[in-house]
């Protein structure tokens, strides 16, 4: 039974690992959601600014300046937030596979293997509440700027949405939360 709970959570955070990485690099975190006819898809990221052509596919990016610049908090507070989870997601996996009970290291001491299992499941709710307060941090920021806008009546010709980025990083978190639960609370 500890086998089995302990390769479910490791895949549980390999795969949300994998989401939060891919949250992390892409650059679709908010998209336009102009219910007009459009001839372009425009997507905001951590990293750049995207705009492709629905009619020829073409994709153009604007790399945002340097990392040092200034830039709005949200973007400064979300790549902190997810970078941070990212790292302690990656330790995690390492350590959780060193404390499996398949791998052969430190076979002859089945508390320290477990200890590491335990270990690696705290380090997974750590990044895991991280990478959940930056989506959502991102996320409230989007659903505020926005609200704003509708109530002075404002209308810019483009309003923004949470995009698939932001999603991926909110379910690459939840992910890690539940294998950190699976790992810390149901292994013992």
């Amino acid at each position: 039974m500890g086998a089995a709970l302990q390769v479910t959570a490791f895949g549980l955070a390999l795969l949300s690992t994998l989401f939060l990485l891919l949250a992390t690099c892409t650059d679709c975190w908010m998209v336009n959601a102009d219910d007009s006819l459009e001839v372009s898809h425009k997507c905001r990221g951590l990293w750049r600014e995207c705009v492709t052509n629905m009619q020829d596919g073409v994709r153009t990016c604007d790399q945002y300046d340097s990392i040092l610049a200034e830039h709005p908090v949200k973007i400064v507070v979300t790549r902190t937030l997810m970078i941070t989870a990212d790292l302690l997601a990656g330790l995690a996996l390492a350590t959780l596979i060193l404390g499996l009970d398949c791998i052969t290291f430190l076979k002859e001491d089945p508390c320290v293997k477990l200890k590491m299992c335990y270990g690696a499941g705290v380090i997974l709710g750590a990044g895991s509440i991280l990478g959940l307060i930056g989506s959502m941090w991102y996320a409230v920021d989007v659903y505020v700027e926005r609200a704003m806008l509708v109530s002075h009546n404002i209308f810019l010709g483009v309003h923004y949405d949470f995009g698939w980025s932001c999603w991926l990083g909110m379910a690459g978190s939840t992910g890690c939360f539940v294998a950190s639960v699976l790992l810390t609370c149901c292994l013992y």
